[in-house]
């Protein structure tokens, strides 16, 4: 049994992301430690014990980081080595010609939505960052805009498809067809990408946040790798990733090659497939560069163990519970599981847990919703998935995956991408009710 009011866990939420805004946007504090101070508030706010406190603080660190922490000194490296061999220019010079300048955003947020159908939205923005960076200087398109195409591309399918952990499991524990449930989910997730896309157009432009004409242009004199030898530590560590994930590794006797794909497709192994290949075209300054990457990689993993911290404290106001001692709000249908799991994600940021949870809330709750049939636990789960995008912000280690590797201010972040993932959720829900009309 809960016994924190809701209203105090609500204003502990509200309070410590109101202190991260403050601090990092009015003050320039430090991510990292606005996020430990908003920790700290939060709660003390929650009147939980000190020593609490500081364990959950600990805790939450040590899990994003056990978690991301090889994925993102690994995404970092890649990117860089990509960057400084020239791949990453000679990658933006081909989608361009393809797209055009002004067409830039749309073609990383198609890319996005392809690319995240089998890996983490984290794992695809970090593989994807240095090729995006490229892209937003040679069109001269602000780069939060780019970031949040890309971002949103990603988020989507990450929110709606199997095999992504989080929606997976709600497919499990309400025991709802996995097969529909992707197919579904994959049709929902094609306006949230859309929407996402043209928010990012909309609001990342009319905030101003540019690139200096200074930077608008890829150098040209760079003799850059081939296409092939450009395209593939991108593309590799991507086909080994969907094999893996999509080629029924569940098998009781899996053949050799279903042996070794559940090993290359890894996401650290995958990654470090493509370092390897992308080192081959480093013509000096290997050692330089890989120094380089870990250094780089630390500054981000110290924020993401922040967004860590905060999100353990969030999750000790338990929301979710205070709607599972209220079962006569399960007349709102649909609506019930979307709003539990938008606010279980935005109080404690993971679209996994968020999912998860919601889904053991929702479980006995099924019949009273009249979603205690076939169809109903499939549309239930896609709109838990639909609720998990609601809202992506400061305790969400997707968010400063973003903000890092693109070097976007806070504030901006918060007004076009994480409002951006508000209209996705609000898209996508829309889109699970249509499904409900036609089902």
């Amino acid at each position: 049994m809960n016994t924190i009011p809701l209203t105090q866990s609500i204003l502990g939420l509200l309070a410590g992301i109101g202190l991260i805004v403050l601090l990092t946007a009015r003050f320039r504090i430090h991510a990292f430690f606005a996020l430990l101070l908003a920790s700290i508030l939060t709660g003390c706010i929650l009147a939980l014990p000190v020593t609490e406190i500081i364990d959950s603080i600990k805790t939450g660190i040590g899990k994003i980081l056990g978690s991301l922490g090889l994925l993102i000194i690994l995404g970092t490296t890649l990117g860089l080595i990509l960057e400084h061999s020239g791949s990453t220019t000679v990658l933006a010079k081909a989608v361009l010609r393809i797209t055009g300048t002004q067409r830039a955003a749309m073609a990383m947020n198609i890319i996005g939505y392809l690319v995240g159908m089998p890996i983490f939205c984290d794992s695809g923005f970090i593989v994807l960052s240095g090729l995006n960076k490229a892209l937003a200087k040679r069109s001269g398109i602000p780069m939060i805009v780019m970031a949040s195409s890309l971002a949103t591309g990603l988020y989507a399918v990450h929110c709606l498809m199997p095999p992504h952990p989080g929606i997976t499991a709600a497919t499990g524990t309400l025991q709802a067809e996995t097969g529909k449930v992707m197919l579904y989910g994959l049709l929902i997730a094609i306006p949230a990408s859309i929407s996402g896309y043209l928010w990012s157009g909309f609001a990342g432009r009319r905030i101003g946040v540019g690139v200096s004409p200074e930077d608008t242009a890829i150098a040209d004199t760079r003799e850059g790798p081939s296409i092939w030898m450009s395209v593939l530590p991108v593309v590799l560590p991507v086909l080994l990733i969907a094999i893996r994930s999509l080629s029924g590794l569940e098998v009781s006797h899996p053949s050799r090659f279903l042996q070794l794909m559940a090993i290359l497709g890894i996401p650290e192994v995958a990654l470090s497939t493509g370092i390897l290949l992308a080192l081959t075209q480093l013509k000096s300054n290997m050692g330089k560069i890989l120094a380089e990457g870990v250094e780089k990689a630390a500054g981000i993993l110290v924020i993401i163990g922040g967004g860590g911290a905060f999100g353990a404290i969030l999750a000790k106001a338990d929301i979710g519970s205070h709607i599972a001692q209220n079962q006569s709000i399960a007349a709102l249908g649909l609506l019930l599981p979307f709003l539990v799991t938008a606010l279980l994600k935005t109080a404690q940021g993971s679209s996994t847990v968020a999912v998860i949870a919601a889904a053991a809330i929702m479980q006995p709750l099924l019949p009273l919703m009249g979603l205690d049939t076939a169809n109903g636990r499939i549309l239930c789960v896609l709109a838990m998935g639909a609720g998990s995008m609601m809202i992506s912000h400061t305790n969400d280690a997707y968010f400063w995956v973003i903000s890092k590797f693109s070097g976007l201010e806070i504030k901006d972040m918060l007004r076009v991408y994480s409002t951006g993932t508000i209209v996705m959720a609000v898209v996508a829900i829309a889109g699970v009710y249509t499904l409900s009309l036609l089902l």
